[in-house]
This record gives C-alpha cells, sequence and structure tokens, in this order.
C-alpha cells in the first residue's frame, strides 16, 4: 500500500445470526463438513487485510467464526495511523470493518502480541486455519554514513508521529530548520511533504494529534524538496498527491524543464494513468502558468521540489557532529529499459544543505515467529496463492503476502483471494476435521501469562472518548496516544 491512496468501499452486510453448537465431531480421515461443524479461523492483524480477509469469510461462509488479533490496544491498522490526517474520506472503510468487527461471528483482541504472547504454532493448535495479515511495521534503512544524526527519521515513524501511533508519540521532530529533504518519490514522501508545508489552520479541524499541530504551528520549514534516485517516469507516485502538491495554498512547485526534455515522445505510448500523470507534470515544469497561478505563486512563502535522478550517499553532520547540516546526493543516470531501469551513480557528487532529512524509501515487513517462513531479501512470507510454504492451514494476506505496494483496492482484492484459497481448501477437507476450541484455548494461555486483551466493545469506550475531546477543537476526535491512559479509561 501507498497506504494513502485508499478509497471508500461499501459491502452488505451479511446476517449476523450466532451459528448453533458444532454437531458430532468426524474422525479425524473425514471432510471437513461445512455443514456440520463451525470453522474456527484466526486472523493476525487489524488493518485493511485482516479486516477484508475476516469479512470475505464471514460473508461467504454461513458459520465461519473470526477472531482477529492485534498488537496494538485499538483497531485499524494504517488506516488509522497511516492515511493522512488531511483526507477523512479515506478512513470511512472504518465504517465497514466496524460492522464485521461487531458480527456475531467475529471478535476483536487487541494489546495481543502474536509471537510474544502467544505464538504462532500455539494458535494453529487452537484454530483450523490462522491467516497473517500484520503487514509491513518497519521500515527500509538507508545504511549510508550519518543514518543515526539528530534530525534524520523514517517517513514511516514521521507519519506515525502526527497520526498518533503510541510508538512514535514522542519522536519530537526539530522543524526549526529552513529546508528539509525527503528520499523517495512516492505516495507517503508526498504526504509528509504536504503535512509540512499545509498552513497549521488547515489541519486544525482533521484528526491530527494535537502535540504534532503544535510543533507545525512552530515550524520554519519553508523549502521541501522531495529527492528521487531515477527520473520523472518513474516516479511512485499517484495523480491525485501531485495534484494536492500543485495547488497546495502558499506554496509553488519548483521543476526543472531540462528534467523533462525528450519526455513528450516517450509518453505517447504509457498507460492512461502514467500518461495522465506524467501529463500534468510536463505542463507544471514547462508551461507558463496563467495569470491567477503566477499570482498566487508570487506570493506563496513555502516551496517544494522534486530533484531527480539523484541517490543518497552521505548525511552531512553539523560542525560539532550534533545535528543534520545537509545531504550528499551521487548524480546518477538511467540503465535499461523499462521496468528494468535502475539508476547508476555517474561518480559526481551533489551536497545540499537541510536540517531535516526524512527517508521515505518503503515499509518493511518483519518476521513474526521462528516457526514461519520468512523471505528477508523480498520481506515477504513466501506462499503460493495466499498459502505459506510447508506449513498446512497456515495463510497470508496483504503487504506481509506481496511486499508494501499497491492501494487500499489491491490490498482488498489480495485480501478476498486469501480467505477464497482458505475456504476452498477447507471445502476440499484440506484443513483439520475435528472442532477446535478457537479462543477459549488461546484465553487461558494468555491468562497464565498475564496479558489481558482489549475488546471491541473496549474500543468503542475509546473511540467515544477520542469523540468527546475532539469536540472543543471542532474535531473529528482527539486521538489517545498513551497506552497506560487508554487502559485506566477502560478501568484497568
Amino acid at each position: 500500500m501507498a497506504p494513502r491512496c485508499w478509497r471508500w468501499w461499501h459491502w452488505s452486510v451479511w446476517p449476523r445470526t450466532r451459528p448453533p453448537p458444532a454437531r458430532s465431531t468426524p474422525s479425524s480421515h473425514q471432510q471437513f463438513s461445512t455443514q456440520e461443524q463451525t470453522p474456527q479461523i484466526c486472523v493476525v492483524g487489524s488493518g485493511p487485510a485482516g479486516f477484508y480477509t475476516a469479512q470475505h469469510l464471514l460473508k461467504h461462509h454461513a458459520r465461519a467464526h473470526v477472531d482477529v488479533y492485534e498488537k496494538q490496544l485499538v483497531p485499524f491498522g494504517l488506516v488509522r495511523f497511516g492515511v493522512a490526517p488531511d483526507h477523512p474520506e479515506v478512513k470511512n472503510v472504518i465504517n465497514t470493518f466496524t460492522q464485521t468487527a461487531r458480527s456475531d461471528r467475529c471478535a476483536f483482541y487487541g494489546s495481543v502480541v502474536v509471537g510474544r504472547d502467544v505464538t504462532v504454532p500455539e494458535l494453529r493448535e487452537a484454530y483450523h486455519a490462522v491467516v497473517l495479515s500484520y503487514g509491513a511495521e518497519s521500515h527500509q534503512a538507508l545504511e549510508i554514513p550519518g543514518e543515526e544524526l539528530p534530525g534524520v527519521f523514517s517517513a514511516r515513524a514521521f507519519v506515525g508521529w502526527y497520526n498518533g501511533l503510541p510508538e512514535n508519540r514522542e519522536l519530537a521532530p526539530d522543524l526549526s530548520c529552513d529546508t528539509a529533504v525527503i528520499l523517495g518519490q512516492g505516495n507517503v514522501a508526498l504526504d509528509v511533504a504536504r503535512i509540512l508545508l499545509t498552513p497549521p489552520e488547515h489541519l486544525e479541524k482533521t484528526d491530527i494529534t494535537e502535540a504534532a499541530l503544535g510543533v507545525l504551528r512552530r515550524s520554519r520549514v519553508k523549502t521541501v524538496w522531495i529527492v528521487g534516485r531515477r527520473g520523472p517516469l518513474q516516479v511512485a507516485f499517484t495523480i491525485k498527491e501531485l495534484r494536492e502538491m500543485i495547488q497546495l495554498p502558499g506554496t509553488r512547485p519548483i521543476l526543472d524543464p531540462a528534467d523533462f526534455s525528450g519526455l513528450q515522445d516517450r509518453i505517447k505510448e504509457a498507460p492512461r494513468p502514467r500518461k495522465r500523470l506524467m501529463e500534468l507534470l510536463l505542463r507544471t515544469a514547462t508551461e507558463k502558468p496563467g495569470a491567477q497561478e503566477a499570482a498566487r505563486q508570487a506570493l506563496a512563502s513555502r516551496a517544494w521540489g522534486l530533484r531527480f535522478f539523484r541517490s543518497p550517499q552521505q548525511v552531512l553532520p553539523s560542525p560539532d557532529g550534533q545535528q543534520v547540516a545537509g545531504i550528499r546526493l551521487a548524480i546518477t543516470r538511467l540503465e535499461g529499459v523499462g521496468e528494468a531501469t535502475r539508476a547508476v551513480p555517474t561518480g559526481d557528487t551533489e551536497d545540499l544543505p537541510c536540517g531535516l532529512v526524512l527517508s521515505s524509501v518503503g515499509y518493511k515487513s518483519r518476521p513474526i515467529d521462528p516457526s514461519v517462513p520468512f523471505d528477508p531479501k523480498l520481506g515477504i512470507i513466501p506462499n503460493v496463492e495466499g498459502r505459506v510454504v510447508d506449513v498446512p492451514g497456515l495463510y497470508c494476506s496483504g503487504w506481509v503476502k506481496r511486499g508494501p505496494t499497491g492501494v487500499i483496492a489491491t490490498t482488498m482484492t489480495d485480501s478476498f483471494h486469501t480467505s477464497q484459497t482458505l475456504l476452498q481448501d477447507l471445502k476440499a477437507g484440506l484443513l483439520p476435521s475435528g472442532p477446535r476450541p478457537g479462543y477459549s484455548a488461546v484465553e487461558a494461555l494468555l491468562r497464565s501469562r498475564g496479558v489481558r486483551p482489549v475488546s471491541f466493545s473496549d474500543w468503542e469506550k475509546l473511540d467515544a472518548e477520542e469523540v468527546s475531546r475532539g469536540q472543543g477543537a471542532g474535531k473529528p476526535r482527539e486521538k489517545l496516544l498513551d497506552p497506560q491512559e487508554m487502559l485506566r479509561l477502560l478501568g484497568r
């Protein structure tokens, strides 16, 4: 996912009837009877991949029971913690997920860390099938000197900070500098640039955290450079995000027409979405703006620019070595054609002064449990159509299945495919045939380990509190940031 491009998708809600108890237990060699048994299925992760998987399973199997486990206290993953605060319409999908969670055949268990509080083999013992949908919770490192300097952050952590992800609440980025550099040219990079440059009063009625809004109000950042290793034809952002940047109040774009020479002919054969994106970039870079737009740009106090054919080589320290002072970029040229196009260094470098560096070169999944195969190079769980390789009854969906790419529709389709595969295996008798205890077995394990899960009704209490806190300021909500405060509000 480029997490930001998510859109509202409506799906009908299935009947919410509680299934009757399972009947007689078939012997282990019999085919699983979908009429006689209640399949107990577990989903790990409550972001889009997890909830879309659960939704499809419940809709297409009248008796299935699905338990959703989440390591955060609260549900919805990157819809809550990744989608930009100025895109509330994208978060409407939470309404669909809420309907799923309220089904009598679905349960949510937050504050349970799979791999620590309960292992994947233990889940596999308790359920007929387990689906891993836990996403990509880490980021790709730059692996260059100076990356550890104060003032260098991953875009993922920065997004988590302004969106209220508890682990990032104390990030405290210093925005007292004039220039920020974002490495990467995807939708997340444009999100971060837009939040840095948007007039704070335009964010006051969003669900951005009050702490982040306070820091942004004091920001002195005037220029944001968005840097990519390759050229305009290879940018990963989409036209909606680019258009928002071009129209951002109080800002003007800086694009070098030389970067776009010869592109006019090359984009004619491009697929329509890519062609439209390139045409907008070309017009912005090469055409003189109309009188109204020229007047608007002349008054702009902030600017953003795209720098192409630049690869980060070193973060440069201030004289005392205590802060970022710039970044050294290797100048690149392209080799190869089509998808195989890659950037290779020319040997020349360029130093770009800046006081903030945000790395947006990709999200990354982590291995969850030693028992689950993991490909560290691709950052995915090896699978065939969602079936985890060599582990019967174990499945995966979303980013941990295919890598951190695509929009919400991609994740939705992908999750539906995995649940379809699981239901086919169930029907074919490839899953355990007898009854499984499901959560009752896991509950005993968690209790013995001092773990007390958060239910969906607990979340709805926290949700009501957030909404109430936001009302005074005219915000949709004021997010709770401290897990300990959340637990106190739940009487823990």
